[in-house]
């Protein structure tokens, strides 16, 4: 066995006995009901967004052939930027082909090895690995403690520019960045301010405007950074802020400068998906009585819930087997939910993360709650 064989073998097998092998399941519309995904307003089966990228693809081709620098910008694009950043309440905004290309070439763009970056501890893998490729020296405070954030800033050497990133809504655990808080430390230590509010996007705000609103505009929050394969239901990202910002990430961000820009159809479909967004808040209601509605009874059931006001409501149940033990009994009943595990979560920190969708039920809540109750009480016999 060559050492690569043996490597990858090793590799596989610690992984396995572990209970941390992922496997990929092809999923089949209709066969379950999913309470695993993003797609929080329910738009990425609407058929008007459907229409829309047809269209979309009938007038400019089904890709883009090129990168935004050289001939992919096309008239489609400019529309959608434009279009994002009237919804963020921002000058402009620049499209990126995903979240993690956004992260990784707006931290790289704007950080070296003379910039200072305290991040959330809990903050997502691709702001951790964008402060690790950008060369910056870089630090990371205690899960929304404001406190340790300023004495970690206090620390900062004289000689840096200072960066303060945070996720707008954390993906694993539901609960909201306290942005007050973070802009007051910002102001305070003259740093600039990173949200990336992919799962805030869409489902916070006026207008679904996210977590930052109207009220936090480029001055408080100088970097933010929106996903739109989530509560917009299409695929790929974006970066709103100044006009100074934006320019500079297209000189500079090197994920946006050498790829492909993003298939005309799927932005055309966006395009629908920010007007439905702006125009439906029927669907924000329904996806908070939902969220409530599921508190509520889970409550009632004993289950142990994260302090989470939007539709990621996490159900910790300790231990890796318990939680892939549940995930089974649940698919058994017809329903899909993640199961997180470490290394995505601390060790002993394993929960089923169920996301809401505005397209959800009121049956298919029961259905839900019914099973979940079932799964204590097979525990309990």
């Amino acid at each position: 066995m060559t050492a690569w064989a043996s490597y990858l073998e090793q590799a596989a097998r610690q992984r396995r006995e572990a209970h941390r092998w992922r496997t990929r399941h092809i999923h089949h519309d209709n066969d379950v009901i999913d309470f695993a995904s993003n797609d929080y307003l329910g738009l990425a089966s609407d058929p008007r967004l459907a229409e829309a990228e047809a269209e979309g693809a009938r007038r400019y081709g089904t890709g883009s052939r090129a990168s935004h620098l050289v001939n992919g910008h096309l008239e489609i694009h400019e529309a959608l930027e434009e279009a994002l950043a009237n919804l963020t309440g921002r000058p402009r905004a620049l499209l990126f082909s995903t979240g993690y290309m956004a992260n990784l070439g707006t931290l790289q763009a704007l950080c070296g090895s003379d910039t200072y970056i305290v991040q959330d501890r809990l903050n997502h893998a691709s702001l951790l690995d964008g402060a690790s490729l950008s060369g910056a020296r870089s630090r990371r405070f205690h899960h929304q403690d404001i406190d340790d954030l300023d004495r970690l800033l206090q620390r900062a050497p004289t000689d840096t520019r200072k960066m303060i990133v945070s996720d707008g809504v954390f993906s694993m655990d539901g609960d909201q960045a306290d942005i007050a808080g973070l802009t007051t430390m910002a102001s305070r230590h003259s740093a600039w301010l990173m949200i990336d509010d992919a799962h805030g996007l869409g489902v916070l705000g006026e207008h679904g405007s996210g977590c930052t609103g109207q009220r936090f505009g480029s001055e408080h929050v100088q970097v933010l950074v929106g996903t739109l394969g989530k509560a917009l239901g299409t695929a790929g990202a974006f970066v709103a802020g100044d006009s100074d910002l934006i320019d500079h990430l297209i000189q500079f961000a090197r994920p946006y400068i050498y790829t492909t820009a993003m298939p005309p159809g799927v932005a055309a479909a966006t395009i629908e998906a920010v007007r439905i967004c702006t125009h439906e808040p029927q669907r924000r209601e329904r996806l908070l009585h939902l969220t409530r509605e599921f508190r509520r009874r889970a409550s009632d059931l004993r289950l142990s819930l994260l302090p989470s006001s939007t539709p990621i409501q996490p159900v910790l149940l300790g231990d890796e087997e318990r939680a892939l033990r549940w995930g089974d009994w649940l698919a058994q009943a017809g329903i899909k939910v993640g199961v997180i595990r470490p290394p995505t979560v601390p060790k002993g920190e394993s929960r089923l993360r169920i996301t809401l969708s505005a397209r959800h039920s009121d049956a298919q809540l029961d259905h839900l709650l019914n099973t979940l109750a079932a799964c204590l009480h097979k525990e309990a016999a």
